[in-house]
């Protein structure tokens, strides 16, 4: 979505969990269990990288150029919730299956796996490895493929195999062993690959996408796949993507459905934005909107989503990072600085921000614990806080050469903070300002749809160390495609969508 920046990286030691498969009312349903990231202790209150890592890798993309009845083809495959900003769950691919966790992403129509032929990407070596030596399924094809995401990208070339998607098995899907995953990206993240669900319109090699291969293939016999997606972090479940039906325990009354307005991303038309009770005045005469389960967050025009931060009180990560080392560090920098106590580049990490390699601050490495079992997680170079200590002396010597006072050094400062640009979109809300904030509503098939503080904010820890990130983010379109709205994960959450492919249109109803 964009281009992205990250100087955050890390790598992860997953375990997986145990997978069950049950049959309940017709479904098949496959129970995953839920592993807790326990929060992050940094020096001082910040988003740790490995939580703004996820939701970078979740917030992606874009490069723009009623009740149906259960049956017994219907399949149910349960989603992980990690952090609100990953929802993936489990495929296997070969025979004999080898199995990987992946996105289903109804904004993008590939599916691709790390192959066991990436010698070079360092993220390959963290996720499961498709080995057509070891499948007896397997057909070679060869011919080259390359993914641009907004967050990060993938290179490699196209197989064919069997896959199996909790009890469905498509025979002779096309997919992409991937062999180079440069960059941090999907180092990052919690699953190997991506099971694409948008159109064939805009598959890469118009490959078919698995979806389509299942109603071609007569696994389904409703051409209709929905998501229901526990917000709840603390739930066993993340969600359910059911194939072939909905299960009517998963929302409240009735859908309210939109036809697809072009076919490539599940794109439809939405009305007006609302902030509180009050128009935003961009969609008045109707904006373009894609219901999007691969993206974490809700992006919009910067014309709106200004509007609906100030609201709420939102700033730039990057900016509340910087004013939180003034606050409580800048007086301690400031006295080192003038009495000369240390080199400039050696003082943020005397303070505990970045580790000294004889020439200028890392940032430090920091340990994060999965459940019971510690697995020990590097950040990369340059985590946020690094980064303003080392802004901030910059800053500083330069207001010391005028021979300012303290307080003037310190407000220059602070007013420098105010202006960093958050390079990932993300902004920070304070979390005991929830109940003042407004609903945000947005309308769709005549509908208004509200989203309350508690929805649109992602809240990360508890207590005094929790940290608040706003669930939007500004994506500008121009004209003809845009402007453009992506509902994701934070508008899918509270809504069950469901993707009927044999009418063509998206409905939204509330989430049980």
């Amino acid at each position: 979505m964009g281009t992205k920046f990250s100087a955050l990286w890390m790598a992860f030691l997953l375990l997986f969990p145990v997978v069950l498969s049950t049959h309940n009312g017709g479904l098949i349903r496959i129970g995953l269990k839920k592993k807790k990231l326990d929060q992050v202790n940094h020096p001082v209150g910040t988003l740790d990288s490995t939580k703004g890592e996820a939701m970078r890798v979740a917030t992606k993309k874009y490069n723009i150029y009623d009740n149906i009845g259960n049956s017994g083809d219907t399949d149910v495959v349960a989603l992980k919730n990690y952090l609100d900003a990953q929802y993936y769950g489990e495929i296997a691919i070969g025979t004999p299956s080898q199995t990987f966790t992946v996105i289903f992403d109804t904004g993008s129509s590939n599916l691709w796996v790390p192959s066991s032929k990436c010698y070079f990407s360092l993220a390959c070596y963290f996720h499961s490895k498709y080995k057509s030596s070891e499948s007896s399924t397997y057909e070679k094809n060869g011919t080259s493929a390359a993914i641009q995401y907004g967050t990060g990208s993938i290179a490699g070339f196209f197989s064919q195999d069997n896959v199996k998607v909790g009890d469905f098995v498509v025979r002779n899907q096309d997919f992409i062993e991937a062999t180079k995953e440069p960059g941090v990206t999907f180092l990052a993240a919690k699953f190997d690959g991506i099971l694409g669900l948008g159109f064939q319109e805009i598959s890469v090699g118009k490959a078919v996408p698995v979806w389509y291969n299942m109603v071609n293939q007569g696994l389904v016999t409703e051409q209709v796949f929905s998501f229901w997606l526990n917000r709840n972090v603390k739930g066993e479940e993340g969600g359910e993507i059911v194939f072939g039906g909905i299960d009517s325990n998963h929302y409240k009354g009735e859908h309210t459905y939109v036809p697809v307005t072009q076919k490539g991303y599940w794109q439809f038309d939405m009305g007006d934005i609302l902030v509180g009770n009050e128009s935003t005045g961009l969609c008045g005469n109707g904006c373009k909107a894609i219901a999007d389960s691969g993206t974490s967050l809700l992006a919009g025009p910067t014309t709106v989503i200004t509007q609906i931060n100030r609201a709420i009180g939102a700033s730039g990560i990057v900016s509340q990072e910087c004013k939180t080392v003034v606050a409580q560090y800048g007086k301690v920098i400031l006295e080192m600085l003038m009495a000369q106590q240390a080199k400039p580049q050696k003082i943020c990490s005397q303070i505990g921000f970045c580790t000294f390699d004889g020439a200028r601050g890392v940032s430090t490495n920091i340990e994060s614990v999965v459940d019971e079992t510690t697995d020990e997680v590097s950040n990369g170079v340059q985590d946020a806080m690094c980064a303003a200590c080392e802004m901030m002396i910059v800053w500083m010597q330069n207001r010391i050469k005028l021979n300012q006072t303290e307080d003037q050094i310190l407000n220059y400062v602070n007013e420098l903070c105010d202006r960093l640009p958050s390079p990932n979109g993300e902004s920070a809300v304070d979390c005991g300002s929830l109940s003042s904030m407004p609903h945000v509503s947005f309308t769709i098939g005549g509908k208004v749809f509200g989203l309350t503080p508690e929805q649109y904010v992602l809240k990360v820890g508890e207590g005094v160390s929790a940290q608040c990130i706003s669930g939007f983010t500004a994506l500008d379109v121009p004209p003809p495609h845009g402007p453009l709205w992506i509902l994701g994960d934070v508008f899918m959450g509270p809504y069950h969508t469901v993707f009927d492919y044999g009418n063509l249109r998206v409905g939204f109803a509330e989430a049980a």
